[in-house]
């Protein structure tokens, strides 16, 4: 049997259940007694596609990363890439790196994937603000949530999700001593938001500011096999 290529993700499942109930509570009335029916039938229509905007955000695909893992440094989100520098990371790594963000607005698939190969060795929630994910402060100052990925080649990558100005819920399923895989899941974020990797010196990127990234496939960078994060 032909696998199905999108699904819901189950992090939206309670939502668009709940959803649905709300939105059907409110038009059965206008269908049952309100005059003309046209009323029932825009507002119908109106709360549908508003519910199919809410399952598109939900919806999460499967995909495989068709090629070489081995320093290889895949896109954690789909979105735009919004950053591209080097700056310090005060959290864990504590040195210089270069980060590079991906923002994803609210048409695009929120679950959050590993974006390199290893073992999860770290792992920390902030409390914080909710500004606009895109805005350079809100990698510091939003809610976010902070994992480390430790190569089997020795380097730390740091991922971070940040919540954004929509984003209520940020979701990390990653633990210290999880396995690490570019085609799992590590997270899931609710509403518009965006991800940050500090990645070591040395290391290649392949994209630049404006460029598109699929989560889970598209290669970001190439790790430089002497390149150290401590």
């Amino acid at each position: 049997m032909r696998r199905l290529k999108y699904k819901i993700h189950h992090e939206g499942t309670n939502i668009l259940i709940s959803l649905a109930a709300i939105l059907a509570v409110v038009n059965a009335p206008l269908w049952i007694w309100v005059r003309p029916l046209s009323w029932a039938i825009v507002s119908t229509a109106v709360c549908g596609v508003f519910y199919l905007l809410v399952v598109n955000f939900f919806r999460s695909p499967r995909r495989e990363f068709p090629g070489d893992p081995v320093n290889t440094v895949v896109s954690a989100a789909d979105g735009t890439v919004v950053a591209l520098e080097e700056t310090f990371e005060p959290e864990y790594l504590k040195c210089r790196c270069i980060q590079l963000s991906v923002f994803m607005s609210v048409l695009n698939v929120h679950a959050n994937w590993f974006p390199v190969d290893g073992e999860v060795i770290f792992s920390r929630h902030h409390s914080g603000r909710f500004m606009a994910a895109y805005l350079p402060k809100s990698s510091t100052e939003n809610e976010r949530s902070t994992v480390v990925i430790r190569t089997p080649e020795g380097q730390d990558i740091l991922m971070r999700q940040v919540a954004g100005a929509m984003a209520r819920r940020i979701v990390t399923y990653a633990r210290p001593g999880d396995e690490a895989s570019i085609e799992d899941h590590m997270g899931f974020i609710k509403f518009g938001s965006r991800v940050d990797l500090y990645l070591p010196l040395g290391t290649e990127t392949l994209v630049k500011i404006g460029d598109k990234t699929t989560g889970g496939v598209t290669e970001v960078a190439k790790l430089h096999p002497k390149a150290k994060t401590t």
